[in-house]
């Protein structure tokens, strides 16, 4: 029976997620959280519902019984297209048993290629590069006694399905963007209620997507192939326990669409004379795709996540509509028109600033950001593209006299994250900034973490996400959407271990041995294991984590010193040059040997909480070899580091890379000397902007550290928020005092890796920090000696939300609230006490001093 004073598990989670229709696993791990108020857990029963099949319950004890999150499969392997539910309950002392958990329904997805009978087809005839996008279409015979059945989907390209006219789910920009020659996903979809007993027609339109429209600044198309393509295959259950399984095959048809083009970078022309109407008939090819190349989703599909509303129209200098929605995003407008004549042209074109009153579009550089529409009469239309996506504020509309705000909308289009991570404080500018993080985040975490979302670029570059990950991995539960992007990198890597600079990797170059790039093979996997406790990434990645590094120390030279390779190093640092964004204080040198040290270090930690000790030991003794190189090499006695700038104090400060005492204490204080000659403006680029700050409360310069976060001086992270940046830039100054843009080729308005800030906003400024993998252990220290009144942040972790506030009182006392879920164990170093940490566990907490 169920304890009186227990709650029943809640948020149960099968491999990653909430929603199991398409899994991929035959063996998923399973987690919950626990209810506040919850005693603590001493055991957990796993019950599994097969199909028809009576409940099968797995009961574990002892040592492994207080696991929650990540815990191992406990019954025997689901087979391909099996269809089940599980539900859990706890034990907690004398508290008893919980009641059970709600059910989770899983549907499990194609596992080997055998389990495949659809096949990719393609038009015959129809669909060439400059062609309109093409509809497949074909039917599906339903008999009598259906109860269930599932649409599983993929293209070459990318796909909205319909079944008997009414659209298949939510989903955006299906299958997304993987390494496709090696991983191509699907993704599943309950549509029992969309078939009918009988003849079902279903149909797809296909777009170019990432797989044959433009991609890098070279605008080439066709990276993967010239073909697209469509894969659908529809498994049906019956009442008497057939399942009867049909796909696409050469029976299907194409035709031509009402899409004229389409292009992620370009938009799309709409013409809705056609919208209906299928062109002749075309047949279809069955293409050799190799079925082992596809995969099941790991994180949450392509969605759209927000509607926002036009908040201002404006005329401008030279009579153009411009609509303005208050927020640079990403996604597409949403235009209600009427009583226009048939054949009347609409069009959209899209920017994230303005400069001089007009549409900012020179950053877009080769990308034309524009979507048009031809009418089909006077009917009220609602007008919105399907097949790409821009970024932008503001929209310049053209063939409707009088705009209206309640005619027109934006949709805001990404990977549909949940949110985990808040932040709060008493400087509205720093809170506005931290908005500015996650709205980055937002827009360019769409299907893969991507640079910027706008310019004719959109790639996922490795550096961006290695110097991301920890704010992101806070702000949003990202665990499913990096795994999978890590598989890609793991694909696209070189046999000798090279990381491509971008991945999925459409540059295709030998630059693959960049510093602070290629490093996002070691530091994802590690903030993901960190973040989410997850064992079995780690054990996963660890061969490529040791590729790259192997790569990296056969480079490593008679003095244990890496200084080979192109590399980007402290990119678009302040004072590099608008046409020359490598050209930083930092020596790139200094840098390479920084991220040698670290990368070696965390193989030998992955190795260490894999529990391969030999193997540990090996990559720690590699690491103390570089970094005793490093010290030899820039490191003078007095602690001056070469290059003698922001950047390398910083990454010598926070990787504890010098020897004595003496020389951190030098290194810190010329770095505050530093700081102070700036008058405490940023000059660090990509690589020394997560860790400026840490670096000053580390040398015990917090009043300087809080002195650069304030800043609103150019540059500083404030300086966009004075000019009423709503995203992260690219640049410090993406856009001048003037309101001039930036004359540099790389001036996005939406670039989140400066960003990274808001990683010392979580852990310093409100004290948060994760020090045992997936929180199950936290610290809290907050700096309150700062000009900050009071601050706060909330992170749902695995466990259950966490919470920090502190606030100073008008006597001078700070008081500290502390909430911990279930699970978790803080330590807590209350204010104004030079004691140690106070350990306290689920509940709620204060302390002041």
């Amino acid at each position: 029976m169920p304890g009186p004073d227990q709650s029943a598990p809640l948020d149960l989670r099968l491999e990653r997620t909430e929603q199991a229709g398409c899994l991929g696993t035959p063996t998923p791990r399973v987690g919950w959280r626990h209810a506040a108020g919850t005693g603590p857990q001493d055991g957990y029963e796993v019950e599994l519902v097969r199909g028809s099949a009576a409940p099968v319950t797995v009961a574990v004890t002892g040592a492994g019984g207080a696991e929650q999150v990540a815990v191992a499969w406990p019954h025997e392997p689901l087979a391909a297209g099996e269809v089940g539910s599980v539900r859990v309950r706890t034990s907690h002392g004398d508290g008893g048993w919980s009641p059970w958990s709600e059910s989770l329904t899983f549907h499990v997805a194609p596992l080997a290629p055998e389990d495949w009978v659809a096949r990719f087809i393609s038009p015959r005839q129809l669909a060439g590069l400059g062609d309109p996008a093409p509809i497949l279409a074909g039917t599906v015979a339903v008999g009598p006694g259906l109860v269930g059945a599932r649409l599983l989907l993929s293209a070459l390209g990318v796909v909205r399905a319909r079944i008997n006219g009414v659209r298949v789910g939510a989903d955006e920009l299906t299958p997304g963007w993987t390494s496709y020659h090696k991983r191509l996903r699907f993704h599943g979809y309950d549509v029992t209620d969309l078939l009918r007993e009988g003849s079902n027609d279903i149909d797809a339109l296909l777009g170019n997507g990432w797989y044959r429209g433009a991609l890098t600044w070279d605008m080439r198309r066709d990276l993967y192939g010239d073909r697209l393509a469509l894969l659908a295959q529809v498994e049906l259950r019956y009442a008497d326990g057939r399942v009867e399984t049909v796909g696409t095959d050469g029976s299907w048809r194409a035709h031509s669409s009402h899409v004229l083009a389409d292009d992620l970078y370009g938009g799309q022309h709409t013409d809705l004379r056609l919208r209906g109407v299928l062109g002749a008939a075309d047949e279809v090819d069955e293409l050799d795709v190799d079925p082992r190349i596809l995969v099941a989703p790991e994180g949450p599909p392509v969605r759209i996540t927000q509607v926002v509303p036009a908040v201002d129209i404006v005329r401008s200098p030279t009579g153009k509509q411009i609509v303005d929605f208050g927020q640079n995003l990403v996604g597409w407008v949403n235009l209600t028109v009427r009583g226009h004549a048939t054949g009347d042209r609409i069009t959209v074109r899209h920017a994230e600033v303005l400069e001089h009153g007009e549409l900012g579009t020179r950053p877009l550089r080769k990308a034309e950001a524009t979507d048009t529409y031809d009418l089909a009469g006077p009917e009220e239309t609602e007008l919105a593209p399907q097949l790409t996506f821009h970024g932008f504020r503001y929209a310049e509309i053209t063939g409707v006299d009088e705009l209206r705000l309640e005619d027109v909308s934006a949709a805001v289009v990404g990977s549909q994250l949940t949110r985990t991570g808040w932040f709060t404080c008493s400087e509205p500018m720093l809170e506005q900034l931290h908005e500015n993080v996650v709205w980055g985040t937002r827009g360019n975490f769409l299907d893969v973490p991507t640079d910027c979302p706008q310019r004719d670029e959109r790639l996922g570059w490795t550096g961006d996400i290695q110097v991301f990950a920890r704010t992101a991995a806070f702000l949003f539960d990202v665990d499913g959407f990096l795994s999978s992007w890590l598989r890609d990198l793991a694909a696209d890597q070189r046999p000798d271990g090279g990381v491509p600079v971008v991945v999925p990797d459409v540059l295709r170059d030998d630059n693959v041995i960049a510093t602070a790039w290629g490093d996002a093979a070691t530091m994802v996997p590690w903030v993901l294991y960190r973040r989410y406790g997850d064992l079995d990434l780690l054990r996963r990645q660890l061969p490529s984590m040791r590729a790259w590094v192997d790569r990296l120390w056969a480079e490593v030279d008679d003095a244990a010193l890496w200084r080979t390779g192109f590399q980007y190093g402290d990119w678009l640092d302040p004072t590099a040059p608008p046409d020359d964004a490598a050209a930083a204080q930092a020596d790139p040198h200094v840098i390479q040997q920084a991220y040698l040290v670290r990368s070696t270090e965390m193989v030998a930690w992955a190795a260490r909480a894999l529990g391969q000790g030999a193997l540990a030991e090996e990559y720690e003794d590699l690491a103390d070899t570089a970094r005793a190189a490093f010290q030899n090499a820039y490191v003078a006695p007095d602690g001056r580091v070469t290059s003698d700038c922001q950047t390398v104090y910083a990454l010598a400060l926070c990787w504890a890379l010098l020897g004595s005492g003496e020389q951190v204490e030098g290194a810190g204080e010329r770095l505050a000397a530093l700081v102070r000659e700036a008058d405490a403006t940023v000059a660090t680029g990509f690589v020394g902007t997560p860790l400026i700050l840490d670096a000053l409360v580390i040398a015990g310069h917090t009043g300087l550290a809080y002195a650069m976060l304030l800043q609103t001086q150019n540059p500083s992270w404030l300086y966009p928020v004075t000019m009423g940046a709503t995203t992260i830039w690219e640049r410090w100054d993406s856009m001048l005092p003037d309101g001039s843009i930036n004359l540099g080729e790389m001036t996005s308005f939406n670039h989140y890796a400066l960003g990274a800030v808001a990683n010392f906003l979580h852990r310093r400024v409100a004290g948060l920090v994760a020090i045992a993998p997936g929180y199950r252990e936290v610290e809290v220290d907050p700096l309150t000696e700062g000009p900050l009144t009071h601050a706060g942040a909330r992170h749902l972790s695995p466990y259950g939300e966490i919470a920090v506030s502190w606030q100073k009182q008008p006597d001078g006392v700070v008081r500290l609230d502390v909430s911990v879920p279930p699970g978790v164990v803080a330590r807590v170093y209350p204010p104004g006490m030079k004691r140690g940490a106070v350990k306290v566990g689920a509940g709620e907490h204060t302390f002041s001093g």
